[in-house]
C-alpha cells in the first residue's frame, strides 16, 4: 500500500502495510463519534486488500489494481462524458467492507429464461429448469451457483414447458435442449465433469451430448404418434468476455433500475471497439452482457461480475501508458479449437458500480482483467491461472 490513500506521510518508518495501518487506526482511535467507525471499517478493508482474509488471498493478489504510472492517468479518473445517472434516491451502502465476504462456488449455471425478473426465488419458478435444479443432487464438485437470465429461450418464449439453453461457467459452454425432466443428467454429465473456479486451466473434457433413452426421455405428440426430444448437447459459448448483471426487482428495486442503465453505458463503450455483442451475435470473440437473479450483497447494488477468457483481448500485459491513443483489442475471427479451449480464466466481482465507473470499467477491467477500485468495489472472485481465489 505504499501509493495507497490508506497510507498517510510520516509512516514510512513503520516496518509492513499492516503496521502502519495499525497505527493509523490506533491514532484515529483516540478520537469518538461517527468519524471513527467510518474510518475503522476503511482501514479494516485496506487491510484486507493488502493482507487477505482468513482463506483466500488478499485483493492486490488476486488482480491487479491500476497505477496510472502503468495504465495512464485515465484509470484515476471516472467517464467524464457519461449523461447516465442513477434516479434521484438511488442509495447503495458505502460504508462496509466488500472484499472476502463472498461464499465460494464451484460453478454457475445460467439458465434461459428471456425474462429479467422472477419470482424471489428463481428455484419456486413453477415448471422451470431452475426450479429442478434445486430439487435435485447437489453436484460432485462442489456448490453450484443457479441464476435465471435473459437469454432468450430457443423458442423465444417463456414457456417453461419448451427445452431451453444453460450457460455453464466457467466451462463457458452453453448446453442444449435441457428440459426439467433432464436436469439429472445436466448435473451428472456435464457441470460434474465441468472445470470449477478452482481448476487448473486445461481443455474440457465434457460430453458433446447425451442421447435420449427410454429412462431419460419422454415420447411427446398426440395420441398415436411419438416424437423422440432431441439430445442434450453442448457448444462453446463463442464470447471472449461475459458481463453479468443484476436485475430483479422482486429482490431489489435497484436492480430493475440499474441494470439497464448499466448496460446502455457499457455497450456505449464496447461499440466502438467491436466488442458489443447483442443477444442473438454468436460472431467470435466480443462481449456478452446478461441479466440475471439475485446474487448475493443487494445491499451493495449494483452488483457485476465479469467472467473473461485467459487474456480475452490479448491485452493483459500492455502498459497503456507506453502506448499512443487507446488500446484496440486483438480481434477474435474464429471459435477457439476444442484443444484450446479451457474456460473463463477469472471471474471478477464487483459492487456499487455506477454508469460513470463503465468507461474504465472496459477500458481496464473488461479488456485487461485489473480493478479500478478495488479498495471500495471489489466483493471476490478467482484466478483460475494463478490458481487464487478470494475464499
Amino acid at each position: 500500500l505504499s501509493s495507497s490513500p490508506f497510507a498517510p506521510e510520516g509512516l514510512s518508518h513503520c516496518s509492513s502495510e499492516a503496521s502502519r495501518l495499525d497505527f493509523f487506526s490506533c491514532s484515529f482511535h483516540k478520537q469518538n463519534g461517527i468519524m471513527a467507525s467510518a474510518f475503522k471499517s476503511l482501514v479494516s478493508g485496506a487491510k484486507k486488500l493488502a493482507l487477505g482474509t482468513s482463506h483466500g488471498v488478499s485483493a492486490l493478489e488476486l488482480f491487479a489494481k491500476t497505477d496510472p504510472a502503468v495504465d495512464g492517468d485515465d484509470c484515476d479518473h471516472d467517464c467524464e462524458s457519461c449523461h447516465v445517472k442513477y434516479p434521484k434516491g438511488f442509495k447503495i451502502d458505502e460504508s462496509d467492507e466488500l472484499y472476502g465476504h463472498v461464499k465460494g462456488w464451484s460453478t454457475h449455471a445460467l439458465v434461459a429464461t428471456g425474462k429479467s425478473d422472477w419470482v424471489r426465488d428463481v428455484a419456486d419458478e413453477k415448471g422451470s429448469v431452475m426450479e429442478a435444479i434445486g430439487k435435485a443432487a447437489s453436484p460432485s464438485n462442489g456448490k453450484l451457483m443457479l441464476s435465471a437470465s435473459n437469454i432468450p429461450t430457443p423458442a423465444h418464449s417463456s414457456d417453461y414447458s419448451e427445452p431451453t439453453t444453460v450457460l455453464l461457467l466457467p466451462a463457458f459452454v452453453i448446453i442444449d435442449h435441457v428440459t426439467p425432466k433432464r436436469v439429472p443428467e445436466l448435473i451428472t454429465e456435464f457441470v460434474d465433469k465441468a472445470p470449477t473456479n478452482t481448476s487448473p486451466l486445461a481443455p474440457l473434457a465434457l460430453p458433446t451430448s447425451v442421447p435420449v433413452t427410454a429412462s431419460n426421455g419422454t415420447a411427446t405428440g398426440t395420441a398415436g404418434s411419438t416424437s423422440i426430444p432431441p439430445e442434450i448437447s453442448r457448444r462453446p459459448c463463442p464470447h471472449s468476455a461475459l458481463i453479468l448483471l443484476c436485475s430483479q426487482k422482486t429482490r431489489d428495486a435497484r436492480c430493475g433500475q440499474s441494470a439497464p442503465l448499466l448496460r446502455k453505458e457499457l455497450e456505449r463503450h464496447l461499440r466502438p471497439l467491436g466488442l458489443f455483442r447483442d443477444m442473438d451475435d454468436e460472431r467470435p470473440g466480443g462481449v456478452g452482457i446478461y441479466f440475471i437473479s439475485h446474487v448475493g450483497g443487494h445491499k451493495y447494488s449494483a452488483n457485476v461480475m465479469v467472467y473473461r477468457r485467459p487474456d480475452a483481448f490479448g491485452l493483459d500485459n500492455v502498459e497503456r501508458a507506453k502506448e499512443e491513443g487507446e488500446l484496440q483489442p486483438k480481434p477474435r475471427v474464429a471459435a477457439l479449437p476444442e484443444t484450446e479451449d479451457v474456460g473463463a480464466a477469472q471471474c471478477i466481482w464487483l459492487a456499487r458500480i455506477k454508469p460513470e465507473d463503465c468507461e474504465n470499467l472496459v477500458r481496464y477491467t473488461i479488456l485487461q482483467g485489473k480493478v479500478v477500485k478495488p479498495e471500495t468495489q471489489l466483493r471476490g472472485g478467482f484466478d483460475r491461472a494463478k490458481g487464487v481465489m478470494s475464499w
